[in-house]
């Protein structure tokens, strides 16, 4: 399909006790599956990705992520399946693959000692571009990704951020079609995040197709237009931020308590079930799946006020991306 930039039909990667132990301690973490040394990391696995668009995926450690990315990327060979990265097949096609991607993986690829500029003109010359060209292609991207000022400063002397979105720029030297960004922002404080954020968001108004894996899920909410969940080498959820989020029970009402210890006798007066509410003690705080929010808000508030229960706080909200893994894995949200 001309609108499609990645499809994936039915993908298996199976990796045994030699090749976990070929593929490092990084995925062997992956791999062990009941002290065996096999696993399925790829079970199955379908994915669609929109031309011009972020997808997320999320999933706990061990889930298949980051197999996945290298089999698009073309690091690894799947044992089985249909895998199209531009429409170009990743086992028979696997150079012009290459020729369309960029990969940004987890842990930064730049010379420290050498400055903005040179990383990126090395960068160029190792995929083949003269040296004038190399030279346009570096103060280019430093402009776009606002480090023209800062080319010919040492790169250990960038802040994270700064050094992530060099990273960044290394990456789109070939101006591939297609990015890889797997967790581009773990370690990095707010700020950081933030200027990683903008950069994505930049590359795909200009046409580039995102798939993101992560570690926060604020940052795929922020970003991606749909999310798949994966879980056991399997995709077991797709869809938008929003879609995702009403399979948990669409709107939650959120009741924050001066006195922690009427907590019990609130939880009587949400309209729904008490087995439906959840009881944040140390927060003073409870929460409920609403269907009618207006309705549910006001009445809240009416019987509370009844009940001589005080509150601190009433509010209605959307459930967030850790409501939702938590929801469809039952996995801790720190394991994504």
């Amino acid at each position: 399909m001309a609108d499609t930039a990645i499809t994936v039909e039915g993908a298996h990667k199976t990796y045994g006790e030699k090749k976990a132990r070929k593929a490092g301690k990084a995925k062997a973490a992956e791999t062990s599956e009941g002290g065996k040394g096999v696993k399925k990391a790829l079970d199955g696995l379908d994915l669609h990705v929109a031309r011009g668009t972020v997808h997320g995926v999320l999933g706990p450690n061990g889930a298949g992520k980051t197999t996945l990315v290298r089999v698009l990327s073309t690091l690894l060979r799947p044992d089985s399946g249909r895998v199209e990265v531009a429409g170009y097949d990743v086992l028979t096609e696997a150079r012009a693959v290459r020729f369309r991607i960029g990969l940004l993986g987890q842990h930064a690829a730049l010379d420290e000692e050498l400055g903005g500029r040179q990383n990126l003109e090395m960068f160029a010359r190792l995929h083949h571009l003269g040296a004038r060209h190399a030279r346009v292609r570096a103060d280019e991207l430093l402009e776009r990704f606002d480090l023209a000022d800062t080319g010919r400063k040492p790169v250990r002397a960038y802040s994270g951020g700064m050094r992530r979105r060099l990273d960044l720029a290394a990456s789109l030297v070939t101006a591939p079609e297609i990015l890889f960004l797997d967790e581009p922002t773990t370690g990095l404080d707010p700020r950081g995040r933030a200027e990683v954020w903008a950069a994505v968001r930049s590359l795909v108004d200009g046409g580039t197709t995102v798939l993101l894996t992560t570690q926060y899920l604020e940052e795929a909410d922020q970003l991606a237009h749909r999310v798949s969940v994966v879980d056991r080498g399997r995709v077991i959820a797709d869809g938008t931020p929003d879609e995702l989020k009403s399979r948990t029970g669409g709107d939650r009402i959120d009741v924050v308590l001066r006195d922690a210890g009427q907590l019990g006798a609130a939880v009587a007066l949400l309209p729904v079930p008490e087995a439906g509410v959840s009881v944040d003690v140390d927060r003073r705080l409870l929460s409920a799946p609403v269907t009618d929010r207006m309705t549910a808000l006001s009445g809240v508030v009416r019987a509370l006020e009844e009940a001589g229960i005080d509150a601190e706080d009433v509010a209605l909200r959307r459930p967030t991306l850790d409501e939702v893994f938590l929801h469809l894995t039952g996995t801790h949200k720190e394991a994504v």
